[in-house]
């Protein structure tokens, strides 16, 4: 594996989106391309559109948030 996140690519990503078989396949990507999970996923439901929102934090492996 890599030490450094592919090319053009920061060592953290916040995957976001609706709800849905979509959004899962965006991480699941994520995950087979060598990312991990950083915490647990983060919902909210977006009053406007009626519909579930998601957030996914990963880093790249080896990736040391400073603070």
């Amino acid at each position: 594996m890599a030490s450094k996140p592919p090319e053009g690519a920061l060592p953290y990503r916040l995957i976001t989106g609706k709800d849905d078989r979509t959004f899962c396949e965006r991480v699941s990507k994520a995950l087979e391309d060598g990312w991990q999970l950083y915490g647990p996923p983060r919902t909210h439901y977006d009053w406007w559109r009626r519909e579930n929102k998601c957030a996914q934090a990963v880093v790249w492996p080896g990736y040391e948030p400073k603070g």
